[in-house]
């Protein structure tokens, strides 16, 4: 899971519920000081939340973009139903759709981080018109990597029999082998349990079965004529680099691979990602197709 550096908004940002045709939902609004050279909707992970995209929102707010990460539905601090089928692609795709017109910005750069990326995707193929470019980070054509798929199912698994707490303490024996000898600060550990606590458990099972099962429509995508762009870290224990690489070609997108940074280039090396986001959307914002 994406573990933010800090946990302070930056100057530049509120915390609000933003209010959609299909709920509201809890968002970090950054926003420039002087002209807006556009909007970027950025979508959060696998037991993720907006909170993963701290680090970036003082530099793209600086570069002059409006920045809008958000709590999905039964993420964190966006409630949610308790039914599994409330969690469905397709529901979680319209909803990026709503929040994308909330914002009130015209069509939005949107990005999807991890199981984000798998979202954004569903919501530009359902239809692309409310969105700018899509930036995939870190996700990749289709279902996670085998050992992943396995910890999917492992966890679809316990959250149907155990407790959301008893889940938590299992979780700290699985963690990947790059986890191992990390040092968290305590505000940041407390942080991820509530974090995981506040999340609606149907939303993990739900997802955790997209991540494991999701099916390859790199080809579908590559026919939506909108500017797209593959970043990642160097290394990857979800989606393979090499397998993100091929997509990239796949797509006829940009592809940018942050040096130092794993799975959470966002959280790793957040200047940089920053610098790479902005040179795309630069570019994109002024040769976008009409859609």
């Amino acid at each position: 899971m994406s573990r933010p550096p800090f946990l302070d908004l930056p100057a530049c940002a509120g915390a609000y519920r933003l209010a959609t045709a299909r709920g509201e939902f809890a968002v970090h609004d950054a926003r420039p000081d002087g002209p807006v050279r556009g909007t970027a909707l950025l979508v959060p992970g696998f037991t993720g939340s907006k909170e993963d995209f701290l680090p970036l929102l003082a530099p793209l707010a600086a570069a002059g973009y409006r920045a809008v990460a958000v709590d999905g539905r039964g993420q964190y601090e966006t409630p949610g139903p308790r039914t599994e089928q409330a969690y469905a692609q397709g529901e979680l795709a319209r909803d990026i759709a709503a929040q994308a017109a909330a914002l009130d910005a015209g069509p939005v750069h949107l990005l999807g981080h991890s199981l984000g990326g798998l979202l954004a995707r569903a919501a530009v193929l359902d239809d692309a018109a409310p969105y700018r470019s899509l930036t995939l980070m870190s996700s990749g054509p289709a279902a996670v990597a085998p050992e992943q798929r396995v910890r999917a199912k492992m966890l679809i698994d316990a959250l149907t029999t155990m407790t959301m707490e008893a889940v938590w303490q299992a979780m700290r024996d699985l963690d990947p082998p790059e986890a191992a000898g990390e040092t968290t600060p305590p505000e940041i550990a407390e942080f991820l349990h509530r974090r995981w606590l506040g999340t609606v458990p149907e939303q993990l099972i739900g997802t955790a079965r997209q991540i494991a099962g999701e099916p390859d429509r790199v080809a579908a995508l590559a026919a939506v004529p909108l500017p797209k762009h593959v970043l990642s870290g160097a290394v990857d224990y979800a989606w393979p680099v090499p397998l993100m690489d091929e997509m990239a070609e796949r797509l006829g997108a940009r592809r940018t691979v942050i040096a130092g940074a794993e799975h959470s280039p966002n959280a790793e090396r957040p200047a940089e990602t920053a610098a790479a986001l902005v040179s795309f959307w630069d570019e994109a914002g002024d040769d976008s197709p009409e859609l």
